[in-house]
C-alpha cells in the first residue's frame, strides 16, 4: 500500500477510537487541551492537532461526557480544564469491555484465510 494509504487507515482507525482515548486520559484527572494534545503524540499513531482535539473536546462538554473549568495559568491566559463525568466514566467502561471482542472479530477477519508465509 502506497503512504497516502496508509495514513487515510491510521486516519480513520484514529478517528473511531480518539475520543476514548481522550476519556482515558482525563480517567487520571484533569487536563487542559495542549496536554491532551501531547500525550496522545506520545504514541506517533495517535498524533493530532489542536483542529481535531479541541472540536472533539467541545462535542464531549455537550454531551456531558466531560465537564470544564478555566484556571489560572502561571504562563499564560486562563486554560480551560477538562474532567470525566459519570457519563464519560460509563462511556469508558463500556468502551473497555467492548474493545477487546471488536478487536478480536477483526484479528479473525485479518487472520482468516491468510497466504501462507513462503
Amino acid at each position: 500500500m502506497e503512504q497516502g494509504g496508509a495514513s487515510k487507515v491510521m486516519s480513520q482507525l484514529r478517528r473511531g477510537v480518539l475520543e476514548y482515548c481522550v476519556l482515558a486520559l482525563l480517567r487520571g484527572g484533569s487536563r487542559y487541551g495542549v496536554e491532551l494534545l501531547r500525550e496522545l503524540g506520545q504514541l506517533e499513531v495517535m498524533i493530532t492537532s489542536e483542529g481535531t482535539i479541541y472540536p472533539l473536546l467541545s462535542r464531549l462538554r455537550r454531551e456531558s461526557l466531560v465537564e470544564t473549568t478555566w484556571q489560572e495559568s502561571s504562563s499564560g491566559p486562563p486554560r480551560r480544564y477538562y474532567e470525566l463525568t459519570p457519563s464519560g466514566q460509563l462511556a469508558l467502561d463500556e468502551f473497555t469491555t467492548e474493545w477487546p471482542r471488536f478487536h478480536d472479530a477483526v484479528q479473525y477477519f485479518l487472520s482468516k484465510n491468510e497466504a501462507p508465509q513462503p
